[in-house]
């Protein structure tokens, strides 16, 4: 089964998405099910995981919505607010829906970078561990050192760091982040997100060989066995198309998988990662 590991649907006029304002220009319009297909198709891709875009519950059940309807939607990570008092109750009936795969607090948009160290908020990060439910980590490489931290409380946390943590590709920056994130890639059960890499470089001006070292350091510290494709489609269309975002990935990684590697990065992976997804065609 090929995976899509990280993709996005929205609908401007539920109202849920704050951050999507008219200045993201390409974004700033509606993004369903339909869009997506002839990408997959041109691909091959057989199913996505589809990862929330707004800080509410009621955007994970609109989710929840769009996989009943839409069989290519293989899993949905959805929101929850880590500092309720009932946040076990609405993970439990979150549980319930079949597809549904992971949580993802958007952490690189709290002004707090320490916020995912307080007290509550581990208490139910260790519920969600406790529940076998993965995190998906949504940060900058500011934050590094501070999951570094929450690894350190909760060793065996099964979790995935999104878009590599966002290495600052444009302005080449590249030593320390390295360093942060195979210190993250040395807890076994912390895997990554080969996505978002093209949103980081230029926009305008980059290509595969602007994102290949970043690329290249991830697969060797976090391996095979922890590596998965991710579109980040829609977003992915600040910098590029779909086609260039796959493109990207298989020309930087062709020299260093071989096809049971491929079959891994590809699908496998996110299938072992994401053990909810529904498997029904």
């Amino acid at each position: 089964m090929r995976i899509d590991s990280h993709q996005h649907f929205w609908k401007l006029s539920r109202g849920d998405y704050n951050w999507l304002t008219p200045d993201f220009g390409i974004l700033y319009q509606d993004y369903l099910p339909n869009d997506l297909l002839e990408d997959l198709k041109k691909h091959q891709i057989d199913k996505t995981i589809l990862v929330q875009a707004a800080d509410s519950i009621e955007e994970t059940y609109y989710m929840f919505e769009l996989m009943e309807n839409h069989h290519f939607i293989a899993g949905v990570v959805g929101w929850l607010d880590f500092e309720a008092d009932d946040f076990t109750e609405q993970l439990k009936r979150m549980m319930k829906v079949a597809g549904f795969v992971g949580v993802r607090p958007m952490l690189q948009d709290i002004e707090d970078d320490n916020w995912v160290l307080r007290e509550k908020v581990v208490n139910n990060i260790k519920v969600l561990h406790e529940l076998q439910i993965p995190l998906d980590i949504l940060i900058y490489p500011r934050h590094l050192k501070v999951i570094k931290q929450l690894l350190e409380m909760i060793p065996n946390l099964k979790c995935v760091i999104d878009h590599l943590a966002k290495p600052q590709i444009k302005e080449k920056q590249f030593d320390t982040w390295s360093k942060e994130i195979a210190a993250i890639a040395s807890f076994p059960n912390v895997y990554c997100k080969i996505s978002g890499v093209i949103t980081e470089a230029d926009h305008k001006h980059w290509s595969a060989e602007d994102c290949r070292q970043y690329i290249l350091h991830c697969i060797n510290v976090f391996t095979e066995d922890r590596i998965m494709f991710g579109s980040d489609w829609p977003v992915c269309l600040l910098a590029g198309s779909y086609s260039e975002v796959y493109d990207t990935a298989d020309i930087v990684i062709k020299d260093m998988l071989d096809e049971n590697g491929w079959k891994k990065f590809y699908g496998k992976n996110a299938e072992d990662f994401y053990s909810r997804i529904r498997r029904d065609s």
